[in-house]
């Protein structure tokens, strides 16, 4: 069935399903890159294969730090893992960001994406009106129906001396559209504003004011809060959980706390205590391993 907003006949185009207008780049232009922030430049692309690869050749040409690079449709975008996926064009917001922490001990690194994800949670709560949460290291559930869906992810990609951070947010997907049935959008989890330029703001805001706070404590997530900020969002801390590791291992265990590296904390059933740094992680029915 053709959606209302959709005229029958009507060749694809960016006006081609008035429920997803396009973004309006030179407002956003006007309203982020400014002479004392820390966006210098941002495009918005009709469609590409993947931002995060995009930039990430860009950021290996020696392109500044603050480049946003956004794409109305990514036709190979890549999550952690390596995995794919894909959704209808202008149904959410698509974007990488180039950043050069200069200082900041290559250790710490691995806060950046626990960063994005604090940043773009607390972003879409105030401006979409949505409870969010994050599930370690880097998903942005939203609460549907009494269950937690994933409606985002962040990828973040290391290039010499820079960092290529992607996010990615499904917001006006509508069910038939859901790429697996755990995933979720803002429009289904009742969302007051689904326009996705102040979306875009917000989170590019947002973003900007956590890593100059981050970068300003030279990484020490402490220091910056950002440990703090992100524990309190973390709705992985407290549950039990399995750690699906490389090379097929697994661990069960509650996941206890996030140390200074940005790691999981798990401690198992036989007393031992374990500190995740990669793999997947699976929340746990009570009482299950499923």
């Amino acid at each position: 069935m053709t959606p209302p907003s959709k005229q029958p006949g009507t060749p694809p185009g960016p006006w081609s399903d008035l429920e997803r207008p396009p973004l309006n780049a030179p407002a956003l232009r006007r309203a982020l890159v400014r002479p004392e922030g820390l966006w210098s430049s941002l495009e918005v692309v009709p469609a590409t294969g993947s931002t995060n690869g995009d930039l990430a050749r860009r950021a290996a040409e020696g392109a500044p730090e603050g480049a946003v690079l956004i794409a109305e449709e990514q036709t190979a975008g890549r999550g952690r893992l390596d995995r794919r996926w894909s959704a209808p064009p202008r149904s959410g917001i698509f974007f990488s960001v180039l950043l050069r922490p200069g200082s900041v001990p290559v250790e710490s690194w691995g806060w950046l994406p626990l960063l994005a994800g604090v940043a773009t949670a607390t972003a879409l709560s105030r401006t979409a009106g949505v409870d969010t949460a994050l599930k370690w290291p880097n998903d942005l559930l939203l609460r549907m129906d009494g269950e937690e869906r994933k409606a985002g992810g962040i990828l973040v990609e290391r290039v010499g001396d820079a960092a290529v951070v992607g996010i990615g947010v499904n917001v006006s997907l509508r069910a038939e559209e859901l790429p697996v049935p755990s995933a979720g959008s803002l429009a289904l989890a009742g969302a007051g504003s689904l326009d996705r330029d102040p979306l875009l703001r917000a989170v590019l805001r947002s973003l900007e004011q956590r890593y100059q706070e981050w970068r300003a404590a030279d990484g020490d997530p402490a220091a910056g809060r950002l440990q703090e900020a992100y524990a309190a969002g973390c709705a992985t801390l407290g549950r039990t959980v399995r750690a699906e590791l490389p090379a097929g291992r697994a661990l069960v265990g509650e996941a206890e706390a996030i140390d200074g590296s940005g790691q999981l904390v798990l401690a198992l059933a036989d007393g031992e205590r374990r500190a995740v740094g990669a793999g997947d992680i699976v929340h746990l029915r009570p009482g299950t391993e499923e």
